[in-house]
Parts: structure tokens; sequence; C-alpha cells
């Protein structure tokens, strides 16, 4: 199995790109603040996955890049409630994605918790 074929990994990933064209409508002064700070900790989530993924051999290294991912996962989470307090985005906008973004940190979990069911040898 190949990583992009985790379901986690593609609803990440989905998530990110859905990021990504939402910012592209926020104000010019934030271009290297919120923005920067929202696109980068969402696409961490997915990279971190394929990383964990590639590093199952390795328990300790899998179950870290896990945490990572779960950790910017929840630091996006916090962006998005700033877009939306800042009025950036709508209420249905983020809760679509926040609701998106909780889905993703529950497969993460799931991993975490499952490590075997992912190729990992305790």
């Amino acid at each position: 199995m190949r990583f992009q074929d985790l379901l986690v990994y593609q609803k990440s990933f989905s998530l990110a790109m859905r990021i990504f064209e939402m910012t592209k409508s926020f104000p010019k002064e934030e271009m290297y603040s919120l923005t920067d700070q929202i696109r980068c900790s969402s696409r961490s989530v997915p990279a971190n996955i394929a990383e964990a993924y590639r590093k199952r051999v390795y328990p300790k290294n899998f179950h870290s890049k896990l945490t990572d991912s779960d950790a910017e996962n929840s630091e996006t989470q916090v962006w998005l409630e700033f877009s939306f307090k800042c009025n950036y985005i709508n209420a249905t906008v983020y809760n679509e994605l926040l609701n998106e973004s909780n889905e993703v940190g529950k497969l993460i979990n799931y991993m975490i918790l499952n490590p075997q069911k992912f190729g990992v040898t305790i």
C-alpha cells in the first residue's frame, strides 16, 4: 500500500487544498502571517502522515510523526478560528473545515492507537 492510499492522507490532503483555495481571498496584509501559517500547518498534516507511514518499521518514529501530524492539525484549527473571528470566512465554511479537521484528527488518533494495522510491529 502507498501512503496516498490511506484515508487519513487523502482527507488531510483534501483539507489542505481547500484551505489553500480559501486563503486566496484573504487580505494582502495577511500574506506573511495568517495565510502562510494556515497553509503551512495544514500542509504539514499529510506530509507528516506520509513520513510516519514510511517510518512504520520504527515504532517510535511512526508514533512521533503521527503526533506531529496531530499537533499540526490542531494548529490548523487555531488558524481557522482566527480566520473566522477576523471575518475572512463565514460560519458555514468555518464549521465545514473544522469538522473535516476533527475527522482527520480522529483518523490520526486511530493510527496512533492501532499501529499494528498499519504494518508496525511492536
